[in-house]
């Protein structure tokens, strides 16, 4: 029985597991936006959130507790100086995800995680 157990398994061991959050979560927060498996998207919400909420704190212990997480600096210095300060009045709900529709080689539903407060797109000057 499943009482009391949080997440899901996705099919992995524990050492996998933490593996495929961490390089989601680090491509989220370089690239900004993924493309993943609805699951796994829903899966991942909840530690982005975490982290996003440490990094809104912005002192030196938090920022050592997501290195721990996150072994990438630059991934962790980009959470910290960009990402954190666009969600300063946000409370939760940092990401969202969109449906994307179904993968041809497995019908898995595939879903777009991106941020709630994305930068606006830079505009290209127009020739005259």
């Amino acid at each position: 029985m499943r009482h009391r157990k949080k997440g899901k398994k996705l099919s992995r061991n524990i050492k996998q597991r933490q593996a495929l959050f961490k390089g989601l979560i680090q491509s989220l927060i370089i690239n900004e936006q993924i493309k993943t498996t609805e699951a796994k998207a829903k899966a991942i919400k909840g530690l982005m959130d975490n982290l996003i909420t440490k990094a809104k704190k912005g002192s030196l212990s938090t920022r050592r507790q997501v290195m721990a997480f996150l072994p990438n600096k630059k991934a962790v210095h980009k959470l910290f100086d960009v990402i954190a300060p666009r969600t300063k009045d946000r409370t939760s709900g940092f990401t969202r995800f969109i449906r994307l529709g179904r993968r041809r080689g497995d019908n898995a539903l595939i879903a777009k995680v991106e941020f709630v407060d994305k930068e606006a797109p830079k505009e290209k000057a127009s020739k005259k």
